[in-house]
């Protein structure tokens, strides 16, 4: 047995409504994705999180290590990508590029075997997961920010999730108003997440967690720079609230400079990102560790979102309890045609909760029309973010 083709796409849209964030404006979505064929005749699908055509000359380098091994043998094939990569690329793009081909090979896998990807991993720890609500950028056209954030959440509530996540970053202040306004709106039960995407400083975000704690904030993401780790500790030592972070960080090495450095009570690996699947079940091995919940960063298609739901279905629970309690998935709700339109899938969302079937691999397929539909072409001068 042995795998005889890689393809990588760049997959782009268009968004009828352009929206931002504390550090970009985003007008259309684009992303990186990979099929790989084995002899058998099965197919396997992957996704790169970060710059699209850059993961996806990073996909065609790294095929010549990939083509005509054993689909079965996910992590020698991994390591073999890493240690080709290692001298110059330790973190970033190219570690997306080989997360990508990381979860294409599991769900081929899954897929050969006949097995879901959750039971290769070791079998389901939780019946179902329950997925948060990722949410509330900002747009230009907002006329009464608070209020268009309020009616968002709002709407997620009436929808049947139980947690949101909202972002802040753009002044305290106006974030402090905008906190409160969403929190009013869904009521004292549901759960709520705040996100800056490290647009603060250290004081900015001690006086942020200091105003918002009165509002039962599950947790603040991503306060400060990625880089200041001890920062992160002593935000964490200045307030009530959980800090969040780690979609910035690469490989079980960079999270364990997180967990030495006491930064965060949350660990958020992005499994697109940071070693796929392989490399997502030794962080959590980490973190598990060391007594800090893992919650996958996604925001990607229908492939990453499967990816992310099997991952936490397979989650360790804390020790030593009897049954495992609800545990968080991102489900990111921003317009996305390729997420909806991309994947077709038997999980289902009920009740607040997001129920994974036994279909083998990731359980998903893919439409070829959208792929044909939205594929362009990319050479080497193309930058996609």
């Amino acid at each position: 047995m042995k795998i005889v083709a890689i393809e990588p796409y760049v997959l782009s849209d268009t968004l009828d409504n352009s929206f931002y964030f504390s550090q970009w404006h985003y007008s259309s979505r684009t992303i990186c994705i990979v099929k790989i064929v084995s002899d058998t005749g099965h197919i396997g699908w992957g996704e790169g999180y970060g710059p699209a055509s850059i993961i996806h000359a990073g996909i065609q380098h790294l095929s010549q290590y990939v083509i005509g091994q054993n689909p079965l043998e996910t992590e020698t094939i991994w390591e073999t990508l890493y240690r080709r990569t290692m001298d110059f690329s330790r973190s970033g793009v190219l570690m997306s590029a080989i997360s990508a081909i990381d979860v294409a090979l599991w769900d081929l896998k899954g897929k050969i075997l006949d097995m879901p990807v959750y039971q290769l991993l070791g079998g389901p720890k939780r019946e179902y997961i329950t997925p948060y609500a990722t949410g509330l950028y900002f747009s230009d056209d907002m006329v009464d920010m608070g209020r268009a954030l309020a009616d968002e959440a709002a709407m997620y509530v009436d929808q049947g999730y139980r947690a949101i996540k909202m972002k802040v970053g753009i002044g305290v202040k106006r974030d402090i108003e905008n906190v409160k306004q969403v929190r009013a709106a869904i009521g004292d039960d549901v759960a709520l997440m705040i996100d800056a995407n490290h647009a603060y400083s250290l004081r900015e975000a001690k006086q942020l967690a200091r105003e918002v704690e009165q509002y039962n904030i599950s947790w603040f993401e991503e306060p400060i720079s990625p880089e200041y780790y001890d920062q992160y500790r002593e935000l964490r030592e200045s307030t009530t609230i959980p800090i969040a972070g780690g979609e910035c960080e690469y490989l079980r090495f960079g999270f364990q400079r997180l967990l030495q450095a006491q930064s965060i009570d949350i660990a958020q690996p992005d499994i697109c990102a940071t070693g796929g699947l392989t490399e997502a079940k030794r962080i959590s091995t980490l973190t598990s560790a060391r007594g800090v919940e893992i919650v996958p960063h996604t925001w990607g298609t229908g492939i990453a979102i499967a990816a992310a739901s099997h991952f936490v279905l397979n989650l360790d629970p804390v020790p030593g309890r009897l049954v495992a309690a609800d545990h968080l998935m991102e489900y990111d709700r921003t317009e996305n045609k390729l997420r909806d339109q991309l994947t077709q899938s038997d999980a289902r969302f009920e009740d607040g909760r997001l129920y994974i079937t036994d279909a083998p691999g990731l359980g998903i397929s893919v439409d070829a029309d959208c792929v044909e539909r939205h594929r362009i072409e990319v050479s080497s001068a193309t930058i996609i973010s």
